[in-house]
């Protein structure tokens, strides 16, 4: 519904934050991005993932340039079978693991390294929909390896996991957290130094609330000061919808697919 709502709610002047995946479709995608161009409104798509503290904390140090260029990095998104969601896998419903799950991770790569040149993904199917997706983005910058995993398993074990390792020239980022039937284990972020140190930056006490609550602020200076969102722009998350449909093309004709 997230196009057609939003489409309705631009024409009628109105700004429109919508939650992701913003649509099934690149076509749904592009409709709306026309849509508040012509409206001359603010459409911004809720990708919240930037605003957790740890994505946050490798933005800023992206923006700083304290340790030099990027390289590139590995994201991992995984959750056990959503079993309470029938139509999890279904492409005209829900999407699957890769529009409704791994776009969290493809709008972050989309957002620090660019739009690659194209992806090759190889997976297991579920029907219609890639259940499992592991991908190589390849870029015009040749200095960038970037791939990422996707992956929905069968046990119910571990419901979630997310983590990434991103590259620096001079230095590289360590996250992942696992959320485990008899409770959770992290391993804090951390930045390990060319001169061989680790650090361990201070993030607050990690209250998953307060990403949802900058990703609001965003939004209201956004439409306020009437700027376009670096992080919430619809044309990112319109990238990271075509960059989910890429991959799953690829899983299915095996063969590399120019994004």
């Amino acid at each position: 519904l997230h196009a057609d709502v939003s489409i309705q709610a631009l024409q009628a002047g109105k700004h429109v934050f919508c939650e992701k995946p913003m649509a099934l479709t690149i076509e749904d995608c592009d409709r709306m991005v026309a849509a508040a161009q012509g409206a001359d409104r603010h459409l911004l798509i809720g990708h919240v993932l930037p605003f957790f503290p740890e994505y946050a904390y490798a933005r800023q140090l992206l923006a700083s340039g304290q340790y030099g260029q990027l390289l590139g990095g590995t994201f991992k998104r995984i959750i056990s079978d959503p079993l309470w969601l029938e139509d999890f896998y279904q492409p005209d419903r829900v999407g699957g693991p890769l529009v409704d799950l791994h776009v969290h991770d493809a709008h972050f790569i989309r957002m620090i390294f660019g739009m690659p040149n194209s992806v090759i993904s190889r997976g297991r199917l579920r029907g219609d929909a890639v259940q499992y997706c592991a991908t190589l983005f390849d870029f015009a910058d040749s200095s960038y390896a970037v791939s990422s995993i996707c992956s929905v398993i069968d046990q119910q074990g571990r419901p979630f996991m997310q983590g990434f390792e991103i590259h620096f020239e001079q230095a590289t980022l360590q996250f992942e957290f696992n959320a485990f039937a008899d409770g959770a284990e992290s391993v804090p972020l951390k930045v390990l130094t060319a001169d061989g140190q680790v650090l361990r930056p201070d993030l607050g006490d990690g209250d998953p609330v307060q990403a949802f609550v900058r990703e609001l602020q965003e939004v209201v200076s956004a439409v306020t000061e009437n700027q376009q969102s670096k992080v919430l722009n619809a044309r990112l998350a319109r990238d990271a919808i075509r960059l989910c449909h890429c991959q799953s093309q690829s899983v299915t004709t095996r063969k590399p697919v120019k994004v």
